[in-house]
């Protein structure tokens, strides 16, 4: 880890000299090709870092991880559409730990500003900051990023890739490469002579790259339609390897049981009843907690039960009700950011209504249907990993120093994985693997966390306070004040990866509160950060998860208190502001033909969010019956800018909506005696197919430029059902989950 902060450390450096001088040594350093990982054999072609071809075909290497959310196809659509390859023409595998792979889209995520007023000098400071990337090895899926990372980059490479490919065949046929052209993996003389791409692989191999002009939009054939997914056959078939399906000759099989007092020590433990267990085969020491290796995961797993052990007290308050006073106490403190501070919050004429409203939301776990595994296998000289993992970078530094190696001496295996949502962004789980595989030398063993390990070990969407105070006069919005107090996940997870301090505002903890794209004259906002030392991290859409929930209820607050259609409230706010933000809103009331009035037993609210360059407008409509509240429908309308696949964007703006909606009605992390309560799904639901709404979806493509959209439709889905419910009933709800305060079908 010395080593990954000094890189760090240095990178910032670079990147500074790269924005402010452009002939700084650092810019250069930071704007070269990083080396091709792909080591090709005799006859094969690695035109770079995601294309190699052979006589069997061509393979594209996606560096985004495949976690449900579709990123290999579109990923390989970006790379196909100007390779010139149809999707059935390719294979497509995880590019292995690789700075090559670093995503240049999430440096820029770190930028002041709102995001939706970006300026062209902004965004390119965006992609020029985006580089140093690089040199923290930033191969990461996160952030909503996979495509805006990928957009021009794999179309570039596809460019390049086929260009190489024609000077190949150009020097086959002594015809010059401008008279040649391309089709379905082939390239074509004028006299219609078709050279496969597979037969051209050794003459391309020894070739410099050639840089090609990119398609026009205008022929594209895979971009912007929806694409057959490339992972649909093996997971509808049973086919598709993830983490917790690998399996090697002579494996072992492994769980552990780790200080339910998060962070802290484990005293001692006896193991005999365990030892002497038949198939159980040792006992590893992991200082705060242990490892059984058995020869089945069924049965380590019962032999933690059979060892007794004694834990040190966790390091932060040992209930909820501490905690939360913790959180509230920061307040108090100084603000460690302001990010919005428009007009003059005291400036309020008289006359004016007065609203103010405190909101508090729970700690969160990610409850990933996949639990937490790894497969590890060490020799000695070499550690080999298996995992479902978002950035493997990150696991390879991590490992490397768990078992004393250097980082090439690792190699890192990234398996399909059954949900991320940011949980396996961290690298505890592949790290556990590589110490237990370490006392098993030469021999592969496989590390599975029981369902209760995973949800008691989770690094949470953090617990907060938010205190809101606004005025209204004449029917509009005059001011809003906002104080948002919680964990930053964003310092404990720099901190994690890098091991480093992360100074300045911290943006994550106020996103989509201080960027609302609205027109309100006086507008500001804090964030306040609660010092403890309980596990938190990136949950799906981060802070906005919260800040959907805080600000736009208070917006509904606003419009109620001002006498206002809350929809028509804010359209107001957004057609001010900014057009694409008015738009998303108009779509969702004329999807959901809005009226702003209901029947008897039906209620419907609204909810908006702009969050990873991306705003969403949703509509949902609940209905009381005697089994209980229903969530009957619910309207999504996004603007993504480009819709490179319109089915999966739709996929993923349901998906994020539903995850939305499990966390609005029953997402509760609590603690007491300084453990998490809850231990599985009996104790943390969500919402299941007889209770999850019918979705509409409009997807737009206004904006200028294309954004994220895997986490962006999380955030509004709690506002807008707890507007809805309100709607229904009369009761304002200022507190999470919602099935505490209304009997809600389960």
């Amino acid at each position: 880890m010395a080593s990954i902060g000094k890189i760090a450390r240095r990178t910032f450096l670079i990147g500074s000299a790269a924005i402010v001088g452009g002939v700084a040594f650092g810019a250069y350093y930071v704007s070269r090709p990083a080396p091709n990982p792909l080591k090709p054999g005799p006859g094969e072609a690695a035109l770079n870092p995601f294309v190699l071809i052979n006589q069997q075909g061509v393979t594209l290497f996606a560096p985004r991880a495949e976690m449900g959310q579709g990123v290999m196809t579109t990923w390989a659509a970006l790379i196909a559409e100007d390779l010139d390859v149809e999707l059935d023409q390719v294979k497509v595998l995880h590019g292995p730990a690789a700075v090559a792979y670093y995503n240049t889209a999430l440096m820029g995520e770190a930028l002041p500003g709102k995001g939706y007023d970006q300026s062209d000098f902004m965004h390119g400071l965006a992609e020029t900051l985006g580089v140093v990337g690089k040199l923290i090895g930033a191969q990461v899926t996160g952030g909503s990023t996979s495509m805006v990372d990928g957009f021009e980059r794999m179309r570039e490479a596809g460019a390049a890739a086929r260009e190489t490919l024609k000077e190949a065949a150009a020097k086959c046929l002594g015809v010059p490469r401008d008279r040649l052209s391309t089709k379905a993996g082939k390239v074509i003389a004028p006299d219609g002579t078709e050279i496969a791409y597979t037969e051209l692989a050794e003459e391309a191999a020894r070739l410099d790259p050639v840089e090609g002009a990119l398609r026009s939009p205008s022929d594209w054939r895979l971009l912007g339609r929806n694409q057959p997914r490339l992972d649909m056959v093996g997971k509808s078939t049973g086919t598709a390897e993830f983490g917790i399906d690998v399996r090697l000759p002579g494996m072992k099989f492994a769980s552990l049981r780790m200080s339910p007092r998060l962070g802290g020590g484990m005293k001692s433990f006896d193991d005999s009843a365990a030892i002497a267990m038949p198939g159980v085969e040792q006992v590893v020491d992991l200082v705060t907690g242990v490892a059984v290796v058995a020869n089945n995961t069924w049965l380590a797993m019962q032999a933690l039960d059979m060892i007794a052990i004694e834990w040190e007290d966790a390091p932060y308050p040992p209930d909820s009700e501490q905690i939360f006073e913790t959180i509230a106490a920061a307040f108090e403190g100084e603000a460690n950011s302001t990010l919005r501070d428009d007009g003059d919050i005291s400036a309020v004429p008289a006359g004016s209504t007065i609203v103010e409203a405190e909101y508090r939301i729970p700690y969160l776990a990610h409850a990933t249907m996949e639990p937490m595994n790894a497969t590890a296998l060490f020799t000695g000289d070499r550690l080999q990993v298996w995992s479902g993992n978002q950035a493997p970078v990150f696991v390879q530094n991590h490992c490397a120093t768990a078992v004393g190696l250097e980082p090439e001496q690792v190699e890192i295996h990234t398996t399909y994985m059954g949900g991320g949502f940011g949980r396996r962004g961290e690298v505890d789980f592949s790290v556990l693997a590589a110490r237990v595989a370490r006392e098993l030398e030469g021999v592969p063993v496989q590390v599975t966390w029981s369902r209760e390990e995973d949800m008691r070990h989770d690094f949470y969407r953090p617990g907060a306070i938010a205190r809101f105070r606004g005025a209204v006069q004449d029917g509009k919005a005059i001011m809003v004040d906002g104080s948002i107090a919680a964990q930053s996940c964003a310092q404990q997870g720099v901190d994690r990866w890098l091991g480093l301090p992360a100074a300045g505002p911290d943006k994550a903890t106020v996103d989509a509160a201080f960027n609302a794209p609205y027109a309100i004259p006086n507008f500001r906002v804090r964030g306040y950060l609660a010092e403890m030392a309980i596990p938190v991290g990136f949950w799906r859409s981060v802070g906005a998860s919260m800040n959907g929930f805080f600000f736009d209820t208070f917006i509904d607050e606003m419009a109620n208190a001002a006498g206002q259609d809350p929809l028509v409230f804010r359209l107001e706010l957004a057609r001010a502001e900014w057009s694409p933000a008015a738009a998303v809103l108009e779509a969702v009331r004329d999807m959901s033909g809005w009226t702003g009035k209901t029947p008897e037993g039906v209620g419907r609210g609204v909810g908006f969010t702009y969050s990873f360059g991306t705003p969403v407008a949703q509509v949902v409509e609940v209905v009381a019956e005697d089994a209980g509240i229903r969530i009957a429908r619910a309207w999504i309308a996004a603007d993504v800018g480009l819709a490179l696949d319109p089915g999966t964007v739709e996929a993923q703006l349901v998906g994020g909506m539903i995850y939305g909606l499990s966390a609005a009605c029953f997402g509760k992390i609590t603690f007491s005696d300084g453990e998490v309560e809850q231990m599985n799904f009996p104790d943390y639901e969500a919402v299941r197919m007889h209770n999850t709404p019918t979705f509409d979806v409009r997807i737009l493509e206004t904006k200028n430029r294309l954004s994220g959209v895997g986490e962006p439709g999380t955030p509004p889905a709690m506002p807008a059902l707890g507007n809805a419910l309100f709607d229904l009933t009369g009761k304002r709800v200022r507190s999470l989950p919602m099935s505490e305060h209304f009997d809600l079908l389960t």
